[in-house]
């Protein structure tokens, strides 16, 4: 089972996540050297963003303190259970 969480841009994402994303970077690289965050990145249309991870109380933990969260880049978030069908387990 993995835990997608869903990102729904704020306003003004174009001018807000620029400033905050070094500290949302440094953030997501220690979700993933410790082995819950497997995938992350943004939708193309700049509508939001997702992640992948192992335990969706990794997933929510990330969220709360993420630096795009709290300053306002993120307008809403959610995390859903997902069954993977086919994929690589992490080694």
């Amino acid at each position: 089972m993995r835990y997608v969480l869903y990102y729904e841009s704020g306003d003004d994402v174009a001018e807000k996540a620029p400033l905050h994303f070094p500290a949302h970077r440094q953030r997501w690289a220690g979700f993933h050297q410790r082995g819950d965050l497997l995938l992350i990145g943004p939708f193309t249309d700049g509508a939001g963003a997702m992640a992948v991870f192992t335990t969706a109380e990794s997933a929510r933990e990330f969220a709360e303190g993420d630096p795009f969260v709290t300053e306002g880049v993120v307008r809403e978030w959610h995390v859903r259970e997902w069954m993977e069908a086919l994929g690589e387990t992490p080694a």
